[in-house]
């Protein structure tokens, strides 16, 4: 017979953890809405609206909410989505589903992250946006892409840092994002850069396996 007592908790304990957690997710939800409030975050650091590529070629970067983006470049967009991932997608369960894609990625509440030469051409985006992850504020990136004559130059270092930047000053806890299995360069950018598989990044099993993982990077100034 066992001589460890039992912990239970009481009704009080209950409550007051209840109410902790809501406190705690209000908390978080304020600064979401903050963060969501600033039209340009990049607007803080105009050192981070250029950058030189290791060829040598200059890039211009800048941010907007996707409602004050045009038709045209919201084109310019999809198709480097497509370009980029049509492939991956139709090679895992989740399958190529345009539609769909259009809808999550021209949402109201997205965020574009932009880089077009000198000339003006779209060579590479980012897709994030401010949330509650899991009751926690996270900046969520939904995607980085770069075309393929801009790539191993830099320049997606540079906007992840950009992102980071964005997100840690904003008070957001983590840079979260979703990497499918079979894309192996994107998996290993994101750990040459630190991101770590998220603690609710779900787990293979006899029974379920995935297609994906989560992976996180948590701001460093506060404690998850």
């Amino acid at each position: 017979m066992s001589n460890k007592k039992e912990t239970r908790l009481t009704a009080k304990d209950k409550r007051m953890i209840r109410k902790e957690r809501q406190k705690m997710t209000s908390i978080a939800w304020d600064a979401v809405q903050k963060a969501n409030e600033i039209d340009n975050p990049l607007s803080k650091f105009p050192a981070f609206t250029k950058f030189t590529c290791k060829n040598n070629d200059s890039v211009i970067l800048s941010s907007h909410l996707v409602t004050n983006l045009d038709k045209e470049i919201l084109e310019q967009i999809f198709h480097l989505e497509r370009t980029n991932m049509k492939k991956f997608y139709e090679e895992c369960e989740w399958g190529w589903h345009e539609k769909k894609k259009r809808s999550e990625m021209f949402d109201e509440r997205a965020r574009y992250l932009i880089v077009k030469t000198v000339d003006n051409k779209l060579v590479a985006f980012s897709h994030y946006r401010f949330d509650l992850d899991f009751d926690i504020e996270v900046l969520y990136c939904y995607e980085l892409q770069l075309s393929s004559e801009i790539r191993r130059q830099g320049l997606g270092k540079f906007m992840l840092q950009i992102l980071e930047l964005i997100a840690f000053s904003n008070r957001m806890k983590k840079v979260t994002l979703t990497v499918l299995k079979n894309n192996s360069a994107a998996l290993e950018f994101f750990k040459t850069m630190n991101y770590k598989i998220d603690e609710t990044s779900p787990v293979d099993s006899a029974l379920d396996t995935y297609d994906y993982v989560i992976m996180s990077k948590i701001n460093p100034r506060l404690n998850v």
